[in-house]
């Protein structure tokens, strides 16, 4: 046991130290367990991080018992220490959560914490490597040409309100898919709505007071059918191989909120060009909108959920004027029109994982015929979405990340795990995983 990786803290600085004796714990749900399941070590691109005001919760190799870290001594110095997780890059899916508990501290910045340790050959994580294809490598993005990029594309539409917005993403919060669009390549940000018709727990773009600041800013001005499908349209026209552009980011409200103007867009740019894929992302909480864009040529739907259980979706979501009937009527359409039909699934250990939430998935994934489910490691304190999950949804023990994602896969032979979009010609041939 004393080969298991070491617990991390921090000092009031964020200074990351490796813990003398004690090994790290782990976070599922509500439960601090030992360490389990073996760690990966840290990918390049991740990093550690400290959470202010969260006790590290350690192992004593010797007794097997859990002990709190209320305060430690380094250096000749007393103080209360910091809990220490991980950030990983686009590709990975966390298995477990840090090992803490709440002290004296604000609510976290909204970021995917994942269990982090010291091992024998430096820090680990504990997650999978999900999707191993390489066009998200962080090292793509955020070049030193990224600003001259910016003012070509926006000197090519001046004024257009997509792009000033783009802009801010690209530049300010170093946004993949809005960088795709100056870069002219692979998937590209199309933002629509400023307006949205749910109130999710963690909203990057709104966030009531007393919560954690907003990771994003929303457009104060929804863009018109032309200017969306003006850039739609350059990017359909100019990107090369994979190509794609997406309605529905995290800057943004709720898409379909706007269908009536993205619909009209899309009608824009297929009328000029057959090339690429049109997508949106989307709650799925407008039905009828959903299918007028379906009409008008959107050939992939991304369905953001936590859940596929009606408690535990309400629960986080809190819909205004819509439900979990209309997320799977919606479902159910993207599949009868023959999209590509995609989960964005929030994850969460210890919740998603649940007995009753993983037989709720399969029944999904299995009676839409899914095509594939994107893993995406919910970003929000941990400690907030447990207060929105307790005692809402299908029950039961956790069953473990790793776990689900394997009965996913063989409740619906085919299924595509993964964290990235696919392509047309990457639908077409489901081994280009």
């Amino acid at each position: 046991m004393t080969s298991a990786p070491k617990l991390l803290f921090a000092d009031p600085k964020g200074k990351v130290m490796e813990h003398p004796y004690l090994l790290a714990t782990l976070r599922s749900g509500e439960e601090l367990v030992p360490p389990q399941d073996k760690p990966i070590p840290l990918p390049s691109a991740g990093r550690l991080v400290h959470l202010p005001g969260r006790l590290p919760v350690g192992q004593d190799p010797r007794t097997g018992e859990l002990e709190l870290v209320r305060e430690i001594n380094v250096g000749g110095k007393t103080f209360t220490p910091n809990a220490v997780g991980a950030l990983l890059p686009p590709g990975y899916t966390r298995t477990f959560l840090p090992g803490e508990v709440k002290g004296n501290g604000p609510v976290l910045p909204q970021w995917a914490y994942t269990a982090a340790a010291w091992g024998k050959d430096g820090p680990v994580a504990w997650a999978i490597h999900t999707d191993r294809r390489s066009h998200w490598d962080p090292e793509r993005y955020s070049t030193p040409d990224m600003k001259a990029l910016v003012d070509k594309h926006l000197a090519r539409f001046p004024d257009n309100r997509v792009l000033k917005q783009l802009k801010t993403c690209a530049m300010l919060y170093r946004c993949f898919t809005s960088q795709n669009t100056f870069y002219v390549r692979d998937e590209a940000a199309i933002p629509a709505s400023v307006m949205c018709n749910a109130r999710c727990v963690g909203c990057i773009s709104d966030q009531p007071a007393g919560g954690p600041p907003a990771s994003h800013e929303r457009m104060d001005d929804g863009p018109t059918a032309e200017e969306m499908g003006a850039i739609g349209l350059f990017h359909l026209e100019n990107a090369p191989g994979r190509t794609m552009v997406s309605f529905g980011q995290g800057c943004e409200g709720e898409p379909l909120t706007r269908w009536k103007q993205i619909a009209e867009s899309i009608r824009y740019m297929r009328a000029r060009t057959d090339k690429g894929s049109i997508n949106i992302n989307t709650n799925a909480s407008l039905t009828s909108g959903l299918e007028a864009l379906l009409d008008a040529g959107l050939d992939a739907v991304r369905v953001s959920l936590n859940a596929a259980s009606k408690g535990l979706y309400e629960a986080y979501y809190k819909p205004v004027k819509y439900g979990w009937e209309d997320v799977e009527a919606s479902i159910a359409l993207a599949r009868e029109r023959g999209a590509y039909l995609a989960l964005n699934l929030l994850l969460f250990p210890g919740v998603t994982d649940r007995e009753g939430e993983v037989k709720a998935l399969e029944r999904l994934v299995k009676k839409y015929k899914v095509d594939q489910v994107q893993t995406r490691s919910l970003a929000i304190d941990p400690l907030q979405y447990l207060d929105a999950a307790r005692d809402v949804g299908a029950g039961g023990e956790p069953v473990g990340i790793r776990e689900l994602l394997q009965r996913l896969k063989a409740a619906r032979p085919g299924l595509i795990i993964g964290n990235f979009a696919r392509g047309l010609e990457e639908r077409e041939n489901a081994a280009g995983r």
